[in-house]
């Protein structure tokens, strides 16, 4: 794949989405337990809207692959008006669509992976009845405005480079390096990237020089990528920083888990009032919260999810 910084970046593609302002996007961060909305302004940027803690996720870092895993997947996902559920069991939820188009390519099993209310998961975003509410709104709003559908980046964790140093010894890293190619062009251009797959992996703002379709199943063709410059930079940056703090020996320390997990205010709210009063604060109906004790009994995952979280580069 070559990468070209076109002199002109107004979209190239005839399948860019327009979208009407007030649209919305969603990003996920697993280790720090957080979603956040953005909204689309006048000017064509996304502007955060809010930040809501989630109260439970399941599995560990890393993609989901199959049926059964209890694993909450990572990737980009479009979520349309026909995959809200007004009626869950879980308050509200809506479908991430999962496997997506490169998921399927690769042969990932699972379906009816959610963001829902709630705090229980056994592979799906567990928001509180409350947050999930919130958020429910917000996309309906935005259907509302003409957007067709939203854009749903969930990620293992924020992708700074010293996250990225951290996490440098897991198996997964080759697929968070994809991941953070798309995390980029939105940290830095907050305007949606268009996610298309060939190869075994994500392409962003690219399309093929002899105008064939991009195909997940297939080898990638010969390719144009458009790149902001200061995409560009970024990326330049984080490999200087990358080696810099890899040559100082700060790389290699993972987050610790049992199962998922919780964010720190969820957490210390399970430590004193226990799982019964907090399903009745995260639920109507109660429902019991997912595998408390894997949360209670690691700590020294709760207190990394602190730090990661108040040192980020700026959050079924």
């Amino acid at each position: 794949m070559t990468e070209t910084t076109y002199k002109d970046l107004v979209p190239a593609y005839a399948d860019v989405k327009v979208r009407p302002a007030g649209s919305i996007l969603v990003r996920i961060f697993k280790e720090e337990s957080e979603l956040e909305v953005w909204k689309l302004g006048p000017d064509g940027r996304y502007a955060l809207q809010k930040t809501h803690p989630l109260c439970r996720w399941s599995g560990k870092l890393g993609p989901k692959k199959r049926t059964g895993d209890r694993q909450a997947p990572e990737g980009f996902y479009r979520v349309a008006q026909g995959q809200m559920n007004p009626n869950s069991k879980f308050h509200r939820s809506f479908n991430l669509g999962y496997p997506n188009p490169l998921e399927k390519s690769l042969g990932y099993t699972g379906d009816s992976l959610m963001v829902h209310g709630a705090c229980s998961s056994s592979g799906c975003f567990a928001m509180t009845d409350e947050g999930v509410g919130e958020v429910y709104a917000e996309a309906e709003r935005a259907f509302a405005l003409g957007q067709g559908d939203f854009q749903v980046q969930s990620f293992p964790f924020r992708m700074t480079t010293a996250q990225m140093a951290r996490h440098r010894p897991d198996p997964n890293i080759a697929f968070w390096r994809n991941l953070k190619l798309g995390y980029d062009i939105f940290e830095v251009t907050r305007k949606e990237p268009d996610v298309a797959a060939c190869g075994g992996r994500y392409v962003f703002d690219a399309r093929s020089k002899d105008g064939l379709p991009i195909e997940p199943a297939a080898a990638c063709p010969p390719m144009e990528t458009r790149v902001d410059p200061a995409v560009v930079a970024k990326r330049t940056e984080d490999t200087r920083v990358l080696q810099a703090l890899l040559s100082e020996g700060r790389g290699g320390t993972p987050m610790s888990y049992v199962d998922g997990g919780m964010h720190p205010s969820f957490r210390d709210m399970l430590k004193r009032l226990g799982t019964k009063e907090l399903a009745s604060k995260t639920s109507m109906t109660a429902v019991q919260v997912s595998r408390p004790d894997a949360l209670i009994d690691d700590p020294a995952g709760a207190e990394r999810s602190d730090k990661s979280s108040s040192s980020r580069d700026r959050v079924e």
